[in-house]
């Protein structure tokens, strides 16, 4: 597999309502995170399939691939409705991200199946960068592994602000609460410690469908929501036109015809606020101010426009403007500089190399940079940061050497650390915990255009750490478990 993702990877915003011609509904992005076979795709399928979204000639061909693959009793198999690469069907394993639309009569969803294999970790910093709720399923059998603890701690990177805990074939240990107790403890005590908010934990079977959509009576113990309850009841993120205003310029128009001789538009998606015709805003990093004279769209001008909306900008000054320009309100303070420090999942096999030099993506501008060290590195399993003191000098680092041994301060696949980096020109360094659409950023190999790391500004969970002890765990923090 390649290591390359597209560029707005970590900024597309979302909208929240969808308008289906009849009434206006929210719009929930959720995405899936577990480990190989825990799951996911049945789970996603047994949603799809139980939710009625499933039109004919789709479930006639996952009934014929169902038989030709060895299938027998009339069960379909409901992970292919979600497994559609032949790989996947062959090795019974999600490797790339798939999405999938289902609604219901309170609420539409856009879910993303990521793959739960170790080595496409990275494809989860894809599924879940927009996502408003990760489900993270655990085997029953199994418990919490490794994988589930690297998710999660990407799901707390990523700052996705609602959790589900899905305990999945639950029907192989006899619908055991104890089993679920012990395991709903334990993810709880994790997220804890990463900052996770409250876990919202079920007890289910996928491939049977208990607490999926339907109560089910073989889990008395269990007075929480089914799954679908929880996902229809969960609040969105709150409206995007509601946060301070960011609209990164992808594209000048200056179309020089006789009509329009002295036209010149700024065009992009506004990423966050509301954009109004005879507003003052300022351009970013250059610091010109400006006031807008018009918004223009295909369907015509508008008097405002607000996140996510696509729009062309004219300005009452002949400012200079260039892709990758951030407009900004005139009056609020926006921190710019050329020095990055972010905390980064690292995607690819090649170790981070200090003094490297790299692009760095970050809305739609992509600058030259140098990637000057790796100062701190988080652990997955014991939850503890390795934390470095500033070098003076780049140390040349083997980076086809994959051992940690050869290479104590860089960083592997799916490792997650804290980066320092320079940058050739300033930019917009928005802190990611609070403008999620404009705080990320990419590191990309400028030899190959390869996606090497995906990253937030600011402090993360790397500057706040602190473990929990058993005694100061509180329970009643686990919401809906029923135990």
């Amino acid at each position: 597999m390649g290591t390359h993702a597209p560029a707005d990877v970590l900024e597309a915003p979302t909208p929240t309502t969808l308008d289906d011609g009849h009434a206006r509904r929210d719009l929930l992005r959720l995405a899936t995170a577990g480990s190989v076979d825990d799951g996911k795709s049945t789970l996603i399928g047994r949603l799809l399939y139980d939710t009625k979204s499933v039109l004919a000639d789709q479930l006639s061909a996952v009934e014929r691939a169902t038989a030709a693959r060895g299938g027998d009793g009339g069960a379909v198999d409901l992970a292919l409705l979600t497994d559609g690469l032949r790989a996947e069907r062959e090795q019974g394993i999600t490797i790339d991200v798939a999405y999938r639309y289902f609604s219901t009569a309170r609420r539409a969803f856009v879910l993303a199946d990521t793959p739960g294999h170790v080595q496409y970790t990275r494809n989860m910093v894809t599924g879940a960068s927009t996502a408003e709720l990760a489900i993270v399923l655990v085997d029953a059998r199994k418990g919490v592994l490794e994988q589930t603890r690297r998710h999660a701690a990407l799901t707390a990177l990523l700052g996705v602000p609602h959790v589900v805990l899905a305990v999945n074939k639950m029907d192989l240990v006899g619908f055991d609460a104890a089993t679920f107790g012990a395991i709903a403890r334990e993810f709880a005590d994790h997220a804890r410690v990463l900052g996770l908010p409250e876990v919202h934990a079920v007890p289910l079977s996928a491939l049977e469908g208990d607490n999926v959509v339907e109560r089910s009576g073989r889990t008395p113990w269990y007075d929480g929501p089914t799954l679908l309850e929880l996902l229809e009841a969960v609040p969105v993120a709150r409206d995007a036109s509601t946060e301070p205003l960011r609209l990164p310029v992808q594209y000048v128009i200056r179309p020089r015809t006789a009509e329009h001789p002295d036209y010149r538009g700024y065009a992009g998606k506004v990423a966050s606020g509301v954009v109004r015709v005879g507003d003052a805003v300022r351009v970013l990093p250059s610091g010109r101010t400006s006031r807008v004279v018009g918004i223009d769209t295909f369907d015509g001008p508008l008097a405002a426009a607000d996140a996510p909306r696509s729009v062309t900008v004219r300005l009452a000054d002949d400012v200079d403007v260039a892709r990758g320009d951030v407009l900004v309100p005139a009056d609020e303070p926006v921190p710019t500089g050329q020095d990055l420090v972010g905390t980064v999942c690292w995607l690819t096999e090649r170790r981070s190399v200090p003094g490297a030099r790299v692009l760095v993506r970050i809305g739609t501008r992509t600058v030259r940079g140098l990637l000057r060290e790796v100062d701190a590195r988080l652990d997955v399993d014991t939850l503890t940061v390795e934390q470095w003191d500033p070098v003076d000098t780049v140390r040349t680092i083997d980076a086809t050497d994959t051992s940690t041994e050869a290479a104590p301060r860089s960083l592997g696949l799916n490792a997650i650390g804290r980066v320092r980096l320079r940058l050739a020109e300033p930019v917009v360094l928005d802190d990611y915990a609070t403008h999620r659409r404009t705080g990320g950023f990419l590191v990309v190999d400028p030899t190959d255009g390869s996606t090497l790391a995906a990253g937030m500004v600011g402090p993360t969970l790397l500057d706040r750490l602190v473990p929990v002890r058993a005694d100061e765990r509180d329970d009643d923090w686990l919401a809906g478990a029923g135990i």
